[in-house]
């Protein structure tokens, strides 16, 4: 697996983490939350002579489908997304594109994923973990083979996404890790949505301290 990340800047201010993944065999692309400046995804997939596959969408806000459109007109690919966050791509109320500078965004996906569903790239597969509480149909996605995690804005760095927002729930957020996420192996490598990555178990203090204290 060839892994790139790209940093793409949106109205909010912090860079969305956009991740390009090559089955080296088979040439076959992933890109997970292309949130704008296409020409850079565009020009990382030429470089990697590859054939875009999927577009992945960890969730539907607009700091994460902003690029979405454009670059399937450019390239191709197959939207992926949760069946309960396909109803906010064209819902501002859910999706806040308007909220943050980015306008109205009318976007279909192609496939709707569900918990546990499994993802095939060449001989890679993924499979996709239903992680709700920064919205509703967040999902993160798992690769056991390259013990990799892309985890959307739900797992952070040190912290985990906003629960302030629509379909969203601080409950649910903290299910999501300390029941599932947390239950991966340590040495899992965790690609977040924003900011640095991790690893399992530089998170898992946090979360089995605060796990007491939810039931």
């Amino acid at each position: 697996m060839i892994l790139k990340e790209l940093k793409i800047d949106t109205w909010i201010g912090d860079p969305t983490n956009c991740y390009i993944i090559l089955d080296e065999e088979s040439k076959e692309i992933m890109v997970i939350d292309p949130a704008g400046e296409v020409e850079k995804i565009e020009e990382m997939i030429n470089i990697l002579s590859g054939k875009l596959k999927y577009i992945y969408l960890t969730h539907c806000h607009g700091d994460h489908i902003a690029g979405v459109n454009e670059l399937k007109k450019r390239c191709g690919g197959k939207i992926l997304i949760h069946r309960f966050d396909s109803e906010g791509l064209n819902n501002p109320e859910i999706n806040l594109c308007p909220y943050i500078g980015m306008g109205n965004i009318e976007l279909e996906a192609d496939s709707r994923i569900d918990d546990n569903d499994l993802i095939h790239l060449g001989n890679l597969e993924f499979k996709v973990i239903h992680t709700p509480g920064h919205t509703k149909g967040g999902t993160s996605l798992y690769c056991e083979k390259e013990k990799c995690l892309f985890s959307g804005d739900t797992l952070f760095r040190g912290t985990w996404g906003r629960t302030d927002l629509p379909t969203s729930n601080i409950e649910e957020i903290m299910d999501s890790i300390a029941n599932k996420l947390m239950k991966l192996p340590d040495e899992t490598i965790v690609y977040p949505g924003h900011g640095k990555i991790t690893m399992i178990k530089e998170e898992k203090p946090i979360y089995l301290e605060l796990k007491p204290k939810l039931y």
